[in-house]
């Protein structure tokens, strides 16, 4: 998703100034950007708390600033800056995290974001980000252009299957339809169910929803959707994130908030390292049930018990 983040910032540098600010990575990607940006494209180096106060700093005197760096690196490392320079202040900095997940596999977890978007929604005027295809980035990249609070951005990779039309983005869409209840993916993983899901018959498959904003409150959930959820009585969320301040708990407490009370709920979801191994970002989805098969061999066995 980084080629499509980087024309996406190409083509918003090109309607209203903004700054960019990047801890030292990018590299083989942010070309592009940095060339159209000029002096307003700023390496900070590693060194991401001052990154993040400079932007807070910026961003007091009327910048709209955009921050980068590998995902933990933007919302671990610099947290305190975050919560009190940027989000107490309700400033407009953007915060884009890369390799979302497990995305960076073998480095360990010290290089995955497994609870990012769980701990940025907690404070204060945050709105966070996660697109599920490389098509999602220009929208995205408007709606937070356009949206003067801070804003995090979880880049992933696009795993959607080749030929498929999406419908225009939105922060809720309806991608595949189904008998086996309501699944809501967040990310990308939603290329690889449906690519597992479309060879299923419509009788042997949950309804599949992308959401792609957070946190979650009672007001977004469409009608559509709710209505598919009291007619089939079962509800499930798929996130590559811990059970804990993730979309999953969000969406049972709005659901509740409604008064729609699913007779089956399943939360699939990242639970860290289980073999205490480090693997590709397959293997741990595949460790932590969270992969296209094994999610949709529990919905059926759950659904037909």
């Amino acid at each position: 998703m980084r080629n499509a983040f980087c024309s996406a910032m190409v083509a918003l540098s090109t309607e209203k100034p903004v700054l960019f600010m990047t801890g030292d990575l990018g590299f083989m990607a942010l070309e592009p950007l940095q060339a159209a940006m000029g002096g307003r494209f700023i390496n900070a180096g590693v060194a991401e708390q001052n990154m993040v106060s400079v932007a807070a700093g910026a961003a007091s005197v009327g910048e709209q600033v955009w921050t980068y760096s590998i995902a933990p690196f933007i919302y671990g490392r610099p947290f305190e800056q975050i919560r009190n320079d940027v989000c107490l202040h309700d400033f407009d900095v953007k915060l884009v995290a890369n390799g979302g997940g497990y995305g960076y596999g073998v480095m360990g977890a010290t290089h995955h974001a497994i609870e990012d978007y769980g701990v940025m929604c907690a404070l204060q005027h945050m709105t966070a980000f996660v697109p599920a295809f490389a098509a999602d980035l220009a929208p995205i990249v408007a709606r937070m252009a356009a949206d003067p609070h801070p804003g995090y951005l979880r880049l992933g990779r696009c795993e959607l299957p080749k030929g498929w039309q999406l419908p225009d983005y939105a922060p809720w869409r309806r991608l595949l339809d189904g008998d086996l209840g309501v699944l809501v993916v967040v990310g990308p993983n939603a290329g690889g169910l449906l690519a597992a899901a479309a060879s299923l018959p419509a009788a042997g498959r949950p309804e599949i929803w992308v959401l792609s904003e957070l946190p979650v409150v009672a007001g977004m959930i469409p009608a559509t959707c709710l209505d598919r959820i009291r007619a089939t009585g079962a509800f499930f969320v798929l996130e590559e994130h811990v059970a804990q301040g993730g979309a999953g708990q969000m969406l049972a407490h709005a659901l509740m908030q409604l008064g729609v009370l699913p007779q089956r709920f399943m939360h699939f979801h990242a639970k860290g390292y289980l073999s205490g191994r480090y693997g590709s970002q397959n293997f741990h989805r595949a460790e932590n049930a969270i992969d296209a098969a094994s999610v949709l061999a529990e919905i059926a066995k759950t659904t037909r018990a």
